[in-house]
């Protein structure tokens, strides 16, 4: 345990932004599923609305350092592809 002042401070910190980091990214990893549930349902407009939702999530959580861009990147590419896959399928 923590003697210093400074420690115990860092050990609280560590605390709420470990709970916080957690939730953000279940929150992320929501988003993206709701896109694939409506991907596998061949749901093209429910994609398209839930992959909406999530653009801004993925692109506010890799900016703030939560996910690599490159992986934001890459989230949003293969849903885009997928979606466009469907809608050109029907």
């Amino acid at each position: 345990m923590a003697n210093i002042k400074s420690a115990k401070k860092r050990a609280k910190q560590t605390v709420v932004r470990n709970a916080r980091n957690s939730a953000q990214r279940s929150q992320l990893r929501t988003a993206v599923k709701k896109v694939l549930k409506a991907l596998e349902s061949n749901d093209a407009a429910g994609a398209q609305e839930a992959f909406n939702v999530a653009q801004p999530i993925l692109d506010r959580f890799s900016s703030r350092g939560l996910i690599h861009k490159n992986k934001a990147a890459r989230h949003k590419s293969r849903l885009t592809a997928r979606i466009k896959a469907i809608k050109a399928a029907a």
